[in-house]
């Protein structure tokens, strides 16, 4: 599990739909970027898989890469998610690194 990382997530619920908003502090590198200091690219790291959970029932992923932004900000919608269910984000990326984060649906 990463422990520099970190993952924040927000939800709100009207009309039986509830809005998931992810954001994870990661740093999205491309591969094609160069180090202004050493003049040479900085590797790529990014998200590559992030999966959302509900009460133990994963009920949706996405395939993430390096087209994504720094930092980024992902959300997903969920109907009849009751309140009280207990939501979990878990992503990896390239490098081997994760982590997760959970809340309850209010």
């Amino acid at each position: 599990m990463a422990t520099d990382k970190q993952t924040k997530i927000r939800t709100k619920t009207q009309d039986g739909v509830t809005d998931v908003l992810v954001l994870v502090s990661h740093p999205m590198e491309t591969g094609l970027r160069v180090d202004p200091k050493t003049k040479e690219k900085v590797p790529p790291h990014f998200i590559q898989k992030m999966s959302f959970s509900l009460d133990g029932k994963e009920v949706a992923s996405t395939d993430l890469g390096t087209a994504v932004a720094k930092d980024p900000l992902i959300g997903i919608k969920l109907k009849g998610a009751k309140s009280g269910a207990k939501l979990k984000v878990t992503w990896s990326d390239n490098m081997g690194e994760s982590a997760s984060e959970e809340t309850t649906i209010s």
